[in-house]
């Protein structure tokens, strides 16, 4: 027990002297890395005290395994945000980050022509950025996904929200990443982010985004 408590309390000491600045907010915030080594010592020194609860060495070697690979993830999230946020600066792309995957939102209307699966020729060094990135941290999965908003038929808004994506995951593929990668997914109408009751409500619906899941 007194192993565990030791290595949670080398984690939290680790975590208050790992503070960062967000270039974006300018908030103090805890980089998920150092988040990500948190989590993986305290769920290695669990781990490990279960196999060896009579020495406790395990909770220091599970610990010290856990940081290393819960780190490790979260250091490979940061490091592909940071880059994908100063490629897509000014771009009308979002970013967003969660614990373990990166959200690329790209707007219908400057990603496509309206009623239609063609990229717009201007989006092109968008998607060759995405690419840059994606090819360079390549332990990912990669989902793509296609929404439409409610307008017109359920088959129309499927097979559009299909032709999107497709079109999305194949450029990027003939820039280079591996088709393997992909995951290709059409959502039609559904998971809206604004109401469907507004002109600027259907326009924020339109849209594709890709999803990057570092591989376990």
């Amino acid at each position: 027990m007194k192993t565990f408590v030791t290595v949670l309390a080398l984690t939290a000491i680790a975590l208050g002297g790992c503070t960062t600045t967000n270039p974006y907010t300018g908030q103090t915030q805890t980089s998920k890395a150092v988040w990500g080594t948190a989590i993986g010592a305290a769920t290695g020194a669990a781990t490990g005290a279960l196999v060896a609860k009579k020495s406790g060495a395990g909770a220091i070697v599970g610990g010290l395994a856990g940081a290393a690979i819960g780190g490790g993830t979260g250091y490979y999230l940061d490091v592909q945000e940071a880059e994908l946020r100063q490629q897509l600066a000014s771009t009308g792309v979002g970013v967003e980050r969660t614990d373990d995957s990166i959200r690329l939102i790209m707007p219908g209307n400057i990603t496509f022509k309206t009623d239609s699966a063609d990229i717009n020729s201007n989006f092109y060094a968008v998607l060759n950025s995405v690419a840059k990135v994606l090819n360079k941290y390549n332990n990912s999965t990669i989902m793509v996904l296609g929404f439409t908003d409610n307008t017109g038929s359920a088959d129309y808004n499927q097979t559009l929200s299909r032709q999107r994506a497709n079109a999305v995951a194949s450029y990027l593929q003939g820039q280079g990443v591996k088709s393997s990668r992909f995951e290709i997914m059409a959502m039609g109408p559904s998971n809206p982010i604004a109401s469907n009751a507004t002109a600027a409500g259907r326009a924020q619906n339109r849209r594709v985004e890709i999803k990057i899941i570092p591989n376990k």
